[in-house]
Protein backbone atom coordinates (compact mmCIF):
# COMPACT_ATOMS: atom_id res chain seq x y z
CA UNK A 1 0.00 0.00 0.00
CA UNK A 2 1.42 3.60 -0.68
CA UNK A 3 0.92 5.21 2.49
CA UNK A 4 -2.52 7.15 3.82
CA UNK A 5 -1.84 10.47 1.35
CA UNK A 6 -4.17 7.94 -1.16
CA UNK A 7 -6.62 8.37 1.05
CA UNK A 8 -5.89 12.15 1.28
CA UNK A 9 -6.30 15.02 -1.25
CA UNK A 10 -3.60 15.56 -3.02
CA UNK A 11 -0.95 17.63 -1.88
CA UNK A 12 -0.68 21.38 -3.21
CA UNK A 13 3.13 22.69 -3.84
CA UNK A 14 4.68 25.96 -4.52
CA UNK A 15 8.03 25.40 -6.05
CA UNK A 16 9.84 28.29 -5.84
CA UNK A 17 12.75 28.08 -8.45
CA UNK A 18 11.04 25.32 -10.77
CA UNK A 19 13.84 25.92 -13.63
CA UNK A 20 16.85 25.32 -11.34
CA UNK A 21 18.34 21.83 -10.70
CA UNK A 22 16.02 21.43 -7.64
CA UNK A 23 12.57 22.89 -9.02
CA UNK A 24 13.11 20.50 -12.05
CA UNK A 25 13.98 17.38 -9.96
CA UNK A 26 10.83 17.98 -8.13
CA UNK A 27 8.49 18.41 -11.00
CA UNK A 28 10.00 15.03 -11.90
CA UNK A 29 8.49 13.71 -8.47
CA UNK A 30 5.50 15.09 -8.89
CA UNK A 31 4.65 13.53 -12.37
CA UNK A 32 5.89 10.41 -10.54
CA UNK A 33 3.10 10.72 -8.03
CA UNK A 34 0.21 12.33 -10.28
CA UNK A 35 -2.50 10.80 -7.54
CA UNK A 36 -0.13 12.35 -4.35
CA UNK A 37 0.88 15.93 -5.63
CA UNK A 38 -0.06 18.54 -7.63
CA UNK A 39 1.59 21.54 -8.82
CA UNK A 40 -0.16 25.04 -7.32
CA UNK A 41 2.27 27.53 -8.27
CA UNK A 42 5.46 27.29 -9.78
CA UNK A 43 8.29 30.50 -9.99
CA UNK A 44 11.61 31.26 -11.47
CA UNK A 45 13.86 34.30 -11.99
CA UNK A 46 14.59 34.54 -14.93
CA UNK A 47 14.58 31.36 -16.94
CA UNK A 48 11.29 32.65 -19.11
CA UNK A 49 11.56 29.67 -21.37
CA UNK A 50 11.59 26.78 -19.14
CA UNK A 51 8.84 28.39 -16.92
CA UNK A 52 6.79 28.51 -19.76
CA UNK A 53 7.48 24.87 -20.81
CA UNK A 54 6.35 23.84 -17.21
CA UNK A 55 3.34 25.60 -17.15
CA UNK A 56 1.99 24.11 -20.06
CA UNK A 57 3.14 20.50 -18.35
CA UNK A 58 1.83 21.15 -15.24
CA UNK A 59 -0.44 23.61 -15.84
CA UNK A 60 -0.67 25.44 -12.56
CA UNK A 61 -2.84 27.95 -10.76
CA UNK A 62 -0.45 30.56 -10.99
CA UNK A 63 3.20 30.84 -12.67
CA UNK A 64 5.77 34.29 -10.96
CA UNK A 65 9.02 35.41 -13.18
CA UNK A 66 10.67 37.50 -10.71
CA UNK A 67 12.60 39.16 -13.54
CA UNK A 68 9.60 41.91 -14.95
CA UNK A 69 11.22 42.23 -18.15
CA UNK A 70 10.26 38.82 -19.37
CA UNK A 71 6.26 39.48 -17.73
CA UNK A 72 5.01 39.97 -21.39
CA UNK A 73 6.46 37.01 -22.56
CA UNK A 74 5.14 35.00 -20.20
CA UNK A 75 1.66 36.34 -20.30
CA UNK A 76 1.89 36.21 -24.47
CA UNK A 77 2.85 32.06 -23.95
CA UNK A 78 -0.20 31.30 -21.54
CA UNK A 79 -2.87 32.89 -23.13
CA UNK A 80 -4.80 30.65 -23.82
CA UNK A 81 -4.04 28.62 -20.73
CA UNK A 82 -6.16 29.32 -17.55
CA UNK A 83 -2.99 30.11 -15.55
CA UNK A 84 -2.67 33.29 -13.67
CA UNK A 85 0.39 35.59 -14.36
CA UNK A 86 2.26 37.58 -12.35
CA UNK A 87 5.81 39.08 -11.81
CA UNK A 88 8.50 40.82 -9.30
CA UNK A 89 10.08 39.30 -6.31
CA UNK A 90 7.46 41.02 -3.74
CA UNK A 91 4.99 38.78 -5.99
CA UNK A 92 6.75 35.34 -5.29
CA UNK A 93 6.77 36.22 -1.00
CA UNK A 94 2.87 36.94 -1.66
CA UNK A 95 1.86 33.92 -3.84
CA UNK A 96 3.79 31.29 -1.36
CA UNK A 97 0.31 33.04 1.14
CA UNK A 98 -2.33 31.33 -1.20
CA UNK A 99 -4.45 29.28 0.77
CA UNK A 100 -4.45 26.31 -0.94
CA UNK A 101 -0.56 25.37 -1.13
CA UNK A 102 0.56 22.97 1.53
CA UNK A 103 3.89 22.28 0.60
CA UNK A 104 6.17 25.29 -0.05
CA UNK A 105 9.76 23.96 -1.66
CA UNK A 106 12.21 26.83 -1.53
CA UNK A 107 14.49 26.07 -4.25
CA UNK A 108 15.63 29.38 -5.31
CA UNK A 109 19.22 30.24 -5.26
CA UNK A 110 21.02 32.08 -2.56
CA UNK A 111 19.85 35.39 -0.62
CA UNK A 112 16.63 35.53 -2.89
CA UNK A 113 15.01 32.76 -0.61
CA UNK A 114 14.60 34.71 2.98
CA UNK A 115 11.91 36.76 2.03
CA UNK A 116 9.96 34.33 0.57
CA UNK A 117 10.37 31.36 3.09
CA UNK A 118 10.07 33.58 6.38
CA UNK A 119 6.00 34.33 4.29
CA UNK A 120 5.47 30.85 3.72
CA UNK A 121 6.62 30.27 7.36
CA UNK A 122 4.14 33.00 8.75
CA UNK A 123 1.25 31.83 6.77
CA UNK A 124 1.75 28.13 8.16
CA UNK A 125 3.14 26.29 4.86
CA UNK A 126 5.38 23.04 5.17
CA UNK A 127 8.38 23.93 4.42
CA UNK A 128 10.37 21.88 1.99
CA UNK A 129 13.99 23.64 2.56
CA UNK A 130 16.54 23.72 -0.25
CA UNK A 131 17.60 27.34 0.04
CA UNK A 132 20.41 26.30 2.26
CA UNK A 133 21.56 30.30 2.39
CA UNK A 134 17.92 30.96 4.09
CA UNK A 135 19.26 29.34 7.17
CA UNK A 136 22.78 30.68 6.76
CA UNK A 137 21.78 33.93 6.56
CA UNK A 138 19.06 34.66 8.88
CA UNK A 139 18.80 30.99 11.13
CA UNK A 140 17.64 32.42 14.31
CA UNK A 141 15.01 34.67 12.95
CA UNK A 142 14.20 31.68 10.50
CA UNK A 143 13.82 29.23 13.85
CA UNK A 144 12.09 31.37 16.56
CA UNK A 145 9.29 32.21 13.51
CA UNK A 146 8.95 28.27 12.83
CA UNK A 147 8.73 27.83 16.35
CA UNK A 148 6.38 30.43 16.86
CA UNK A 149 3.89 29.83 13.98
CA UNK A 150 4.31 25.92 14.49
CA UNK A 151 5.67 25.49 11.02
CA UNK A 152 8.07 21.72 9.90
CA UNK A 153 11.10 23.03 8.02
CA UNK A 154 11.66 19.19 5.94
CA UNK A 155 15.04 19.55 4.71
CA UNK A 156 15.62 18.65 0.69
CA UNK A 157 19.45 18.81 0.59
CA UNK A 158 21.02 15.25 1.12
CA UNK A 159 22.88 15.45 3.80
CA UNK A 160 20.49 17.42 5.83
CA UNK A 161 17.92 14.77 4.80
CA UNK A 162 20.07 12.39 6.13
CA UNK A 163 20.58 13.80 9.54
CA UNK A 164 16.87 14.12 9.62
CA UNK A 165 16.29 10.22 8.23
CA UNK A 166 18.54 8.98 10.85
CA UNK A 167 16.80 11.21 13.97
CA UNK A 168 13.75 10.05 12.92
CA UNK A 169 12.16 7.48 15.69
CA UNK A 170 14.85 8.79 18.16
CA UNK A 171 12.86 11.34 20.42
CA UNK A 172 14.65 13.10 22.70
CA UNK A 173 17.83 10.69 22.58
CA UNK A 174 20.39 13.45 22.85
CA UNK A 175 23.42 13.89 19.67
CA UNK A 176 26.93 13.76 20.40
CA UNK A 177 28.19 14.69 17.22
CA UNK A 178 26.64 15.38 13.39
CA UNK A 179 29.16 14.15 10.79
CA UNK A 180 28.73 16.14 7.40
CA UNK A 181 29.96 13.87 4.47
CA UNK A 182 31.64 15.81 1.41
CA UNK A 183 33.25 14.59 -1.89
CA UNK A 184 35.38 17.01 -1.81
CA UNK A 185 34.94 18.28 -5.09
CA UNK A 186 37.11 18.33 -8.06
CA UNK A 187 39.75 19.88 -6.37
CA UNK A 188 40.11 17.82 -3.50
CA UNK A 189 43.83 16.05 -3.90
CA UNK A 190 45.27 19.39 -6.05
CA UNK A 191 48.09 21.48 -3.96
CA UNK A 192 47.87 24.98 -3.23
CA UNK A 193 49.64 25.55 -6.42
CA UNK A 194 47.61 24.06 -8.32
CA UNK A 195 44.57 25.66 -7.22
CA UNK A 196 45.79 28.83 -7.80
CA UNK A 197 45.39 28.12 -11.84
CA UNK A 198 42.31 26.38 -11.99
CA UNK A 199 39.41 27.83 -14.59
CA UNK A 200 35.57 27.95 -14.47
CA UNK A 201 35.88 25.12 -16.20
CA UNK A 202 38.31 22.73 -14.07
CA UNK A 203 35.73 23.98 -11.10
CA UNK A 204 32.35 23.05 -12.71
CA UNK A 205 33.47 19.48 -13.41
CA UNK A 206 32.10 18.14 -9.99
CA UNK A 207 32.72 14.60 -9.96
CA UNK A 208 29.66 13.18 -8.29
CA UNK A 209 26.70 15.62 -8.68
CA UNK A 210 24.99 17.55 -11.40
CA UNK A 211 24.08 20.72 -10.34
CA UNK A 212 23.44 24.54 -10.79
CA UNK A 213 26.79 26.60 -11.80
CA UNK A 214 26.60 28.61 -7.58
CA UNK A 215 26.12 25.55 -5.90
CA UNK A 216 28.46 23.66 -8.08
CA UNK A 217 31.64 26.56 -7.60
CA UNK A 218 30.89 26.61 -3.68
CA UNK A 219 31.37 22.48 -3.76
CA UNK A 220 34.83 22.81 -5.43
CA UNK A 221 35.99 25.72 -2.70
CA UNK A 222 33.79 24.06 -0.04
CA UNK A 223 31.78 26.89 0.74
CA UNK A 224 28.63 24.51 0.18
CA UNK A 225 29.78 22.36 3.30
CA UNK A 226 30.40 25.53 5.30
CA UNK A 227 26.93 26.46 4.36
CA UNK A 228 25.36 22.93 5.75
CA UNK A 229 27.06 23.15 8.66
CA UNK A 230 25.48 26.65 9.74
CA UNK A 231 22.15 25.04 8.41
CA UNK A 232 22.92 21.89 10.68
CA UNK A 233 23.35 24.13 13.44
CA UNK A 234 19.65 25.38 12.95
CA UNK A 235 18.04 22.50 11.61
CA UNK A 236 19.26 20.07 14.37
CA UNK A 237 19.88 22.74 17.46
CA UNK A 238 23.65 21.21 17.07
CA UNK A 239 26.58 23.46 18.37
CA UNK A 240 28.70 23.53 15.55
CA UNK A 241 32.25 22.31 17.86
CA UNK A 242 29.86 19.28 17.61
CA UNK A 243 29.81 19.44 13.85
CA UNK A 244 32.11 17.38 11.93
CA UNK A 245 33.01 17.59 8.34
CA UNK A 246 34.36 14.09 6.68
CA UNK A 247 35.58 14.09 2.82
CA UNK A 248 33.76 10.83 1.47
CA UNK A 249 34.38 10.50 -2.01
CA UNK A 250 31.93 7.38 -2.95
CA UNK A 251 29.18 10.15 -1.75
CA UNK A 252 27.01 7.23 -0.94
CA UNK A 253 26.86 7.35 3.12
CA UNK A 254 25.05 11.36 2.96
CA UNK A 255 25.46 11.90 6.51
CA UNK A 256 25.75 10.31 9.96
CA UNK A 257 24.63 10.67 13.52
CA UNK A 258 26.67 9.85 16.11
CA UNK A 259 24.74 9.77 19.97
CA UNK A 260 25.56 9.95 23.73
CA UNK A 261 26.12 5.94 23.88
CA UNK A 262 28.78 5.78 21.24
CA UNK A 263 26.10 4.62 18.45
CA UNK A 264 26.60 6.20 14.67
CA UNK A 265 23.52 6.03 12.07
CA UNK A 266 24.21 6.83 8.60
CA UNK A 267 22.23 6.97 5.51
CA UNK A 268 22.93 5.21 2.47
CA UNK A 269 21.82 6.09 -0.91
CA UNK A 270 22.62 6.51 -4.53
CA UNK A 271 23.07 10.07 -6.10
CA UNK A 272 19.91 10.80 -6.49
CA UNK A 273 18.54 14.61 -5.14
CA UNK A 274 15.15 12.56 -5.82
CA UNK A 275 15.28 10.56 -2.82
CA UNK A 276 15.04 13.58 -0.80
CA UNK A 277 12.70 15.32 -2.69
CA UNK A 278 10.68 12.50 -2.39
CA UNK A 279 10.95 12.05 1.68
CA UNK A 280 10.68 15.43 2.46
CA UNK A 281 6.73 15.83 0.06
CA UNK A 282 5.83 12.49 1.56
CA UNK A 283 7.16 12.65 4.94
CA UNK A 284 6.72 10.09 7.40
CA UNK A 285 6.08 7.81 4.30
CA UNK A 286 8.51 6.10 2.23
CA UNK A 287 6.69 6.29 -1.42
CA UNK A 288 7.42 3.15 -3.53
CA UNK A 289 10.07 4.31 -6.48
CA UNK A 290 11.38 2.63 -9.94
CA UNK A 291 14.44 4.55 -9.20
CA UNK A 292 17.48 2.35 -9.21
CA UNK A 293 18.54 1.16 -5.89
CA UNK A 294 21.60 1.42 -4.07
CA UNK A 295 23.95 -1.82 -4.83
CA UNK A 296 26.68 -1.93 -2.19
CA UNK A 297 29.25 -4.96 -4.03
CA UNK A 298 29.62 -1.91 -6.54
CA UNK A 299 31.60 -0.20 -4.15
CA UNK A 300 35.10 -1.89 -2.86
CA UNK A 301 35.47 0.38 -0.41
CA UNK A 302 33.87 3.45 1.39
CA UNK A 303 36.66 5.51 2.23
CA UNK A 304 36.49 9.37 4.58
CA UNK A 305 39.11 11.68 5.79
CA UNK A 306 39.60 15.26 6.74
CA UNK A 307 39.40 18.69 5.01
CA UNK A 308 42.49 20.85 4.52
CA UNK A 309 41.12 23.87 5.76
CA UNK A 310 44.62 25.47 4.23
CA UNK A 311 43.63 24.68 0.52
CA UNK A 312 39.74 25.70 1.40
CA UNK A 313 39.72 28.39 3.30
CA UNK A 314 36.37 29.15 2.84
CA UNK A 315 35.05 26.49 5.02
CA UNK A 316 37.30 27.64 7.78
CA UNK A 317 35.32 31.07 7.23
CA UNK A 318 32.30 29.62 7.48
CA UNK A 319 32.94 28.25 10.88
CA UNK A 320 34.38 31.58 12.14
CA UNK A 321 31.34 33.20 11.10
CA UNK A 322 28.67 31.21 12.42
CA UNK A 323 31.11 31.34 15.80
CA UNK A 324 31.02 35.27 15.76
CA UNK A 325 27.05 35.20 15.12
CA UNK A 326 24.86 38.07 14.68
CA UNK A 327 25.32 39.28 11.09
CA UNK A 328 28.19 38.24 10.34
CA UNK A 329 27.29 34.88 8.42
CA UNK A 330 24.98 37.07 6.19
CA UNK A 331 27.91 39.23 5.08
CA UNK A 332 30.06 35.72 3.97
CA UNK A 333 26.96 34.64 2.00
CA UNK A 334 26.44 37.60 0.53
CA UNK A 335 30.14 38.36 -0.26
CA UNK A 336 30.20 34.68 -1.72
CA UNK A 337 27.64 35.57 -3.97
CA UNK A 338 29.01 38.51 -5.51
CA UNK A 339 32.89 36.60 -6.07
CA UNK A 340 31.05 33.45 -7.32
CA UNK A 341 29.43 35.23 -9.58
CA UNK A 342 32.30 37.46 -10.62
CA UNK A 343 34.01 34.32 -11.26
CA UNK A 344 31.69 32.29 -13.21
CA UNK A 345 31.93 35.95 -15.08
CA UNK A 346 35.43 35.34 -15.74
CA UNK A 347 36.27 38.61 -13.85
CA UNK A 348 38.42 37.29 -11.16
CA UNK A 349 40.65 34.42 -10.60
CA UNK A 350 39.47 31.63 -8.42
CA UNK A 351 41.62 32.21 -5.57
CA UNK A 352 39.39 36.08 -5.33
CA UNK A 353 36.73 33.97 -4.62
CA UNK A 354 38.23 33.91 -0.75
CA UNK A 355 40.31 36.83 -0.46
CA UNK A 356 37.09 38.74 -1.58
CA UNK A 357 35.09 36.91 1.08
CA UNK A 358 37.36 37.44 3.99
CA UNK A 359 38.06 41.13 3.28
CA UNK A 360 34.32 41.53 3.20
CA UNK A 361 33.90 39.64 6.41
CA UNK A 362 36.37 42.13 8.01
CA UNK A 363 35.13 45.25 6.64
CA UNK A 364 31.06 45.25 7.54
CA UNK A 365 30.10 46.50 10.25
CA UNK A 366 28.80 43.61 12.56
CA UNK A 367 25.59 43.55 14.79
CA UNK A 368 25.32 41.04 17.36
CA UNK A 369 21.29 40.48 17.77
CA UNK A 370 20.04 41.40 14.04
CA UNK A 371 16.09 41.25 13.05
CA UNK A 372 15.26 41.34 9.47
CA UNK A 373 15.29 44.83 8.51
CA UNK A 374 19.26 44.50 9.59
CA UNK A 375 19.79 41.40 7.56
CA UNK A 376 18.48 43.13 4.66
CA UNK A 377 20.48 46.43 5.34
CA UNK A 378 23.66 43.85 5.64
CA UNK A 379 23.09 42.20 2.55
CA UNK A 380 23.15 45.16 0.61
CA UNK A 381 26.42 46.86 2.10
CA UNK A 382 28.37 43.63 2.10
CA UNK A 383 26.94 43.02 -1.77
CA UNK A 384 28.37 46.53 -2.66
CA UNK A 385 31.45 46.14 -0.86
CA UNK A 386 32.20 42.83 -2.81
CA UNK A 387 30.98 44.25 -6.17
CA UNK A 388 33.75 46.89 -5.79
CA UNK A 389 36.38 44.46 -4.66
CA UNK A 390 35.46 42.44 -7.93
CA UNK A 391 36.29 45.45 -9.57
CA UNK A 392 39.42 46.12 -8.33
CA UNK A 393 40.41 42.75 -8.88
CA UNK A 394 40.23 42.52 -12.83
Amino acid sequence: MRFDLLNQMKKQLAILGSTGSIGTQTLEVVAEYPDLFEVYTLTANNNVDLLIEQAKHFNPDSVVIANEAHYNKLKEALKDFPIKIYAGENAISEIVEAAPIDIVVTAMVGYSGLKPTIRAIEAHKTIALANKETLVVAGDLIKRLALEYRTPIIPVDSEHSAIFQCLVGEGDNPIEKIILTASGGPFRKFTAEQMAHVTKSDALKHPKWHMGHKITIDSATLMNKGFEMIEAKWLFDVSPQNIEIAVHPQSIVHSMVQFKDGSVKAQLGTQDMRLPIRYALSYPARLESSAPKLTLEQYSELTFEYPDFERFPLLRYAFDAVATGGNMPCIMNAANEIAVAGFLNDTIAYPDIARIVSETMEHIEFIESPEYEDYVHTNKLARNYATELVKSYQ
